[in-house]
């Protein structure tokens, strides 16, 4: 079985490090927000203890060597403004699938793509896992255009519509789904 490692990553404006217990008021506000979850597979937070019930299942996800979620916090800050990492790892296929979220009052400010941009560099460089990853995935909801524009900024390409593919907040969603292989994000770099 695999073994994940959760580095502290860093960009020139960025720290991305593990999301704790004492980040629950930040993770409540984040999650509480109707327009960060408009397309998220979780209802809106009501209750602080939503947020610490999140952050003990993103532990226990790790400890279970099945998924990573890193705080995004601005350098020098320890508030956490919002999140990304990978749900799931396929260690057969060598695939994972991402997700992020971020308070709206960072928006449009190109913090979501260092942020992401850093977790699939160091997915595909620094061996966050002990086995190697080949492709990369992100499901978007129709309409969450800001998501789509981010991942194609990425280098990622759309593969196509999944139709119903999700289930949540009693209903059934269609998603867009993207992909970066490996050897395209390195052709990209160099």
């Amino acid at each position: 079985m695999a073994k994940l490692n959760l580095p502290t990553l860093q960009t020139d404006r960025l720290t991305l490090n593990k999301v704790s217990l004492d980040d629950a008021p930040a993770m409540f506000e984040l999650f509480s927000n109707e327009a960060v979850v408009a397309y998220y597979n979780l209802a809106q937070f009501s209750d602080i203890g939503q947020a610490r019930t999140l952050i003990e299942a993103l532990q226990s996800q790790f400890d279970a060597n099945n998924g990573i979620r890193w705080a995004i916090r601005l350098i020098g800050s320890s508030r956490l403004i919002g999140s990304c990492g990978f749900n799931s790892f396929n260690e057969r296929s060598r695939s994972t699938v991402i997700g992020y979220d971020l308070l709206p009052e960072f928006w449009g400010k190109g913090i979501a793509f260092d942020a992401v941009n850093a977790m699939i560099t160091c997915l595909y460089k620094d061996q966050v896992i002990d086995s190697p990853i080949n492709r990369i995935q992100a499901d978007t909801v129709p309409g969450n255009d800001a998501s789509e524009k981010l991942l194609l900024k990425l280098g990622f390409e759309k593969e196509g519509l999944r139709r119903q593919s999700g289930y949540w907040k009693d209903a059934y969603h269609d998603l867009n789904c993207f992909s970066l292989i490996k050897s395209d994000f390195l052709a990209q770099k160099t």
